[in-house]
């Protein structure tokens, strides 16, 4: 059998393959003719993207001190605010923003627990709210005494959180509180009555109640236990302090039996210290009760996390200051506008800000407004507010 092997089968050699006759040959070489052609990269920035619930703007479009021209004595730009009661009312008229009526992101249940927990707090100002908001301290001052003399505004004392200070609250508010609480007639009518009496009164005499009188107002928390004296320090380092009346002091716990209640501070110690026992101790009819206001821990708690988020705030720019309108802004959380601009990009599918619902102003503190929380903020001392000369005031953070 042979083998045979033809050229044919073996040659390397091709004939080229004639070109089609619709492909059109270039006339001349270009440089970039031997260069892949691809497709443009999608852009990821091209379609701007809704941030999370509250994301704040961290950028700092100012990077220079701001100008200033001069602290501003009075925070209100109302002129006819001239008097202490009218500046009181001007406060609580504005502590709350008015709820969106479109675009609000909130569902009727949630709009519907806003409203009552605005409802349910006291008709209260602090006193540095108002200093702040009027242009002479020592006036307001004066006229806060003459006022409270007269009956016509209550002074309140009010401690714990955030060291709040002393508050105010309108005679005839505080009247229809006690009027509509849960108290018996009888107690209604005798707490009334002592409280006309001794407008100037921040607390009164234990003796002036039964003990079940006592308990039911304690209850109601329209007055609490007050600390006979000093501090919670006082009471564990001073020997001194049995003469006061408490069993928490080194000098009357040394002198107790070892094992008795009387070796720990004997019965309601924590209570008597300043501290929150685990009920309520039976008044032993002498030492004074401090007057105090239902739901007055809601009103300190949103109040001292107000102050705390609003000079967070401030800590965003460099040098811990910024113009009121862009704090403001950062306050409401970019939350769109309401005019025919935002319409028109909302109708054409573009990003307008966040719905106000899904802003900590609305999830955190149910609506506060920026020029209350600012007037607090400069009453407590946290910030000052400026003229800048350029771009309106100012504020900074101390």
């Amino acid at each position: 059998m042979s083998f045979r092997v033809t050229a044919a089968h073996s040659s390397r050699i091709t004939k080229p393959k004639k070109a089609p006759a619709f492909k059109r040959s270039s006339s001349g070489s270009s440089p970039y003719s031997a260069l892949p052609r691809r497709k443009p990269a999608p852009n990821s920035r091209s379609k701007k993207q809704a941030p999370d619930d509250d994301e704040d703007d961290d950028d700092d479009y100012f990077g220079d001190r701001l100008e200033d021209l001069g602290l501003v004595k009075a925070l209100a730009t109302d002129l006819t605010l001239r008097d202490v009661p009218q500046a009181l009312l001007y406060t609580r008229g504005k502590m709350w923003s008015p709820i969106p009526e479109r675009r609000a992101g909130m569902n009727s249940t949630r709009i519907a627990e806003t409203l009552n927990f605005r409802a349910s707090l006291p008709p209260i100002v602090t006193v540095s709210h108002i200093q702040a908001l009027l242009n002479s301290p020592t006036t307001v001052e004066k006229e806060m005494a003459e006022l409270v003399k007269k009956g016509a505004i209550r002074r309140i004392t009010v401690g714990g959180r955030g060291n709040l200070g002393e508050v105010l609250i309108l005679t005839k508010d505080l009247d229809d509180m006690i009027a509509k609480s849960n108290l018996s007639q009888d107690v209604k009518e005798k707490f009334t009555k002592i409280l006309h009496t001794h407008p100037t009164a921040l607390g009164m005499p234990r003796s002036g109640f039964l003990d079940e009188e006592f308990k039911e107002l304690m209850r109601a928390g329209f007055i609490t236990s007050s600390t006979p004296g000093g501090t919670l320090s006082d009471f564990f380092s001073r020997p001194a302090e049995g003469s006061r009346g408490t069993m928490t002091s080194i000098n009357s716990i040394s002198r107790a039996a070892s094992g008795s209640l009387a070796a720990v501070g004997g019965e309601g110690a924590v209570h008597e210290a300043g501290g929150s026992g685990g009920g309520v101790k039976t008044p032993s009819g002498s030492g004074e009760l401090s007057l105090a206001l239902p739901a007055t821990g809601s009103f300190l708690k949103v109040l001292s996390n107000a102050r705390s988020h609003l000079v967070s705030l401030l800590s965003k720019s460099k040098f811990r200051q910024a113009p009121e309108t862009l704090l403001r802004q950062r306050w409401d959380g970019g939350i769109g506008a309401d005019d025919e601009a935002s319409a028109a990009r909302r109708n054409r599918g573009e990003f307008d800000g966040v719905l106000p619902g899904r802003t900590k102003k609305w999830k955190q503190f149910h609506g506060v407004s920026f020029e209350w929380v600012l007037g607090e903020c400069v009453g407590a001392g946290l910030v000052e507010v400026f003229n800048t000369g350029s771009v309106g005031r100012g504020v900074r953070a101390l």
